[in-house]
């Protein structure tokens, strides 16, 4: 019977390993971008900030979620107004159809990413090269633009833009969990580890420590306000645009 007690200790321990609870990954951490593809401030935050995410690894405790329609309108006879003309009424549609067209987050902000990097460079006329320089075929985007769908797309980007609470005064307007950043959208990271309620990923473990405040604190006002300038020449010709292969 020398087996008996090492048994015993046996079941022991199996006991506490299968009655011990095991640690659950928080629920993710909802993180809203509102923004317009032409505004220096929201590509700027796209291309400079945005990115860190997906290269710390905060992007496995975050839901990402990308709206371009910004403080754009719609007008009276149904067309869409945009605060930087037509071309940004075209990048705005054509963003919301890389969306719709690739789901997984990594993959349509890579195209946005592309996109919005050609606008801080001043060559965002030129944003069809982003389909060769991420790889990803044209004619999901191109058919979806073409064909009216990324106007309704748009269309409910507005209704989801305009049922913000509190409602935006510019972009970018960045969201964490339902609370608006205000002017401290750049510290972005710091309230996604802070919102998250499961055992911090390791880039949090600097980024909990920081205040609020930002770190340094842009000149000026780093925002399109929504009672900017609306471009006229954006009003009944970006629905009549097609692209083309």
């Amino acid at each position: 019977m020398a087996w008996y007690p090492r048994l015993l200790l046996l079941l022991l321990l199996l006991c506490h390993v299968f009655s011990t609870p095991v640690a659950v990954s928080g629920r993710k951490v909802s993180l809203s971008l509102y923004y317009e593809a032409l505004c220096p401030f929201c590509s700027s935050f796209i291309v400079n900030h945005l990115p860190k995410i997906f290269s710390n690894g905060l992007i496995s405790i975050v839901d990402l979620d990308l709206v371009p329609f910004g403080n754009a309108r719609l007008d009276p006879n149904g067309s869409i107004s945009c605060q930087h003309g037509q071309y940004e009424c075209l990048l705005n549609t054509v963003e919301a159809c890389a969306i719709s067209s690739w789901p997984i987050v990594q993959q349509h902000f890579r195209f946005i990413y592309c996109i919005e990097h050609s606008v801080e460079d001043g060559q965002y006329t030129n944003w069809e090269a982003c389909f060769q320089q991420t790889g990803f075929g044209s004619k999901p985007v191109i058919d979806c633009y073409n064909s009216g769908y990324g106007v309704e797309l748009e269309l409910q980007y507005k209704a989801k833009t305009d049922a913000l609470q509190p409602p935006h005064i510019y972009v970018p307007w960045v969201v964490v969990n339902g609370q608006p950043l205000y002017e401290d959208y750049e510290n972005f990271q710091h309230y996604i580890c802070k919102a998250y309620d499961g055992v911090p990923p390791r880039a949090c473990e600097g980024l909990l420590l920081r205040t609020s405040k930002k770190e340094k604190p842009n000149e000026g006002e780093p925002f399109c306000h929504i009672d900017g300038a609306i471009s006229s020449s954006a009003a009944g010709k970006k629905h009549n645009m097609e692209l083309h292969y």
